[in-house]
């Protein structure tokens, strides 16, 4: 009996071991896939813009305000948009902002950066409307867009790359890089223009300024289709969002390195820019999953990563807004991305970077 018994506890023994190693070597098997997967995408320190890996996307729009939405604009005042870059600048250390397009508000923040002698440069935006009818892949466009808007809408592209160059020029010692279009080449989008029309476009402005030129747009539309526009660009700006794509927080930094490796592998040659990344803290889309702790725990591990592997890293975004989205679902995801609150409270994340500054 005694015999059996020890037989009995060295098989234990000998099968606890075994799994010991079986569930280490899987452990360490991940790992090594996860930094192979992180290895890929390392970039030279060179391809920072400014030696900076962490930035923020900035538009300063507060209750009550909004963009021109056909009726005209309700921009914020000087005073607030002072109030936002100190906190940006002067609280989290932030020195590289984006901003989206190059109207009214966008040269105010110019201008209030300037006469304050504010630590910040910019990335400033070209704002570009619908060229191209996306009425059979935009799930918000029920109809065709109409001609004579699209021709229109032309026009003011070729008045808004006027402006951005100006911009440029006059903010030179200010802004460091110019974005020509914002999710304007996916289909899934409402306001779509031709490739071949923004590497034109990308062209004429690099031709008029000194700064370096992009494109922002989504990872998969860079991993799939741009491979042309990449030979134009001095860099790709791409925008991850695993939350979007219904991961939770444990999966969000492997997917996010899966997204980056995906175009890295597609466009190995041209330095890679994070334009957009973020997590919500409320959702009626996301659940659960929209939370603090999870926007705390994502803003971590990405800004960690992007140290580590050399990439530029814009947070989307700054404040919350709440004229974006549906106005009759307050707690719609669009809504609810910021640092802060609407008005300007922070949320967990901040005492983090105000730490780690």
């Amino acid at each position: 009996i005694i015999n059996k018994l020890n037989i009995v506890i060295l098989l234990i023994g000998m099968l606890s071991l075994f799994s010991f190693n079986v569930s280490n070597k899987t452990s360490a098997k991940s790992m090594e896939e996860t930094d192979y997967k992180a290895k890929g995408i390392k970039q030279k320190p060179k391809h920072l813009i400014l030696g900076e890996y962490k930035a923020i996307c900035y538009s300063g729009f507060r209750s009550g305000q909004h963009p021109d939405r056909g009726d005209g604009a309700v921009n914020p005042s000087y005073e607030e948009v002072l109030e936002d870059l100190r906190i940006l600048s002067d609280s989290l250390g932030f020195k590289l902002i984006r901003v989206y397009d190059s109207g009214e508000n966008s040269e105010l923040i110019l201008r209030v950066i300037e006469e304050n002698n504010i630590d910040i440069k910019v990335m400033l935006g070209i704002w570009l409307n619908a060229e191209l009818s996306a009425h059979l892949t935009c799930s918000w466009l029920t109809e065709p867009i109409p001609e004579k808007e699209l021709a229109k809408n032309k026009e003011i592209n070729l008045l808004e790359i006027e402006k951005g160059i100006k911009l440029a020029k006059k903010y030179d010692h200010i802004i460091v890089a110019v974005n020509v279009g914002n999710e304007a080449l996916v289909e899934w989008n409402d306001h779509m223009v031709n490739t071949d029309t923004i590497i034109a476009y990308v062209k004429s402005v690099q031709k008029a300024i000194e700064q370096d030129v992009t494109v922002a747009d989504n990872y998969d539309w860079w991993a799939n289709h741009g491979a042309e526009l990449a030979k134009v660009v001095d860099f790709v700006s791409i925008h991850i969002y695993p939350v979007w794509e219904g991961r939770g927080i444990e999966e969000a930094m492997p997917y996010s390195i899966e997204n980056i490796k995906k175009v890295k592998d597609f466009i190995p040659d041209t330095p890679i820019v994070i334009t957009e990344a973020g997590w919500a803290t409320i959702a009626s889309e996301f659940g659960e999953r929209a939370s603090e702790a999870n926007q705390l725990r994502y803003y971590k591990e990405l800004m960690s990563l992007a140290k580590e592997m050399n990439i530029t890293t814009f947070w989307f975004e700054a404040f919350d807004e709440d004229w974006k989205g549906n106005p009759d679902n307050p707690l719609g995801a669009e809504k609810h991305w910021g640092l802060y609150n609407v008005d300007r409270t922070p949320k967990e994340v901040v005492k983090f970077i105000k730490d780690n500054k």
